[in-house]
């Protein structure tokens, strides 16, 4: 059984709706998940979990949540070289810059990208839930 973190900052609760439907999809598929908040969650904690979920929503100009999940990302950005994860966050305004800026950033840090990121619009909607439990068990895989 792996075991799967999900790592997230929510301001609005959207993102932590997410959150608890990837840990959802983490359970359906057979694999034990850890849901933390960004304050919770560091390099040494990053070690011991065989795959992560991070979640972020967009903030400002399309950035990270500035006060601590970039903080806490940036801290944990060279230890995911090899480390299989999945992105996830909603916004409210855009077009998913913030994500795919996101994703690049992993990619040159040599992270292992499980499946396509999820974004949506406000709270998640069923199939938004619906693609966060997948994007869950796409990381037990």
């Amino acid at each position: 059984m792996s075991k799967i973190a999900i790592v997230y900052w929510s301001g609005t609760g959207n993102t932590e709706e997410m959150a608890k439907a990837v840990s959802e999809g983490v359970k359906k598929a057979g694999s034990e998940a850890t849901l933390f908040t960004s304050s919770e969650f560091d390099a040494d904690k990053l070690a011991t979990f065989d795959a992560v979920a991070f979640g972020c929503p967009a903030m400002g100009a399309e950035e990270l949540e500035e006060s601590e999940f970039e903080p806490m990302f940036a801290g944990i950005e060279s230890s995911l070289s090899g480390k299989r994860i999945a992105l996830f966050g909603s916004y409210g305004w855009g077009d998913g810059e913030w994500m795919r800026s996101w994703e690049e950033r992993c990619k040159s840090a040599g992270a292992n990208l499980a499946c396509d990121f999820v974004i949506c619009n406000e709270a998640p909607d069923a199939d938004a839930t619906a693609a966060c439990e997948k994007l869950g068990a796409a990381l037990c895989g």
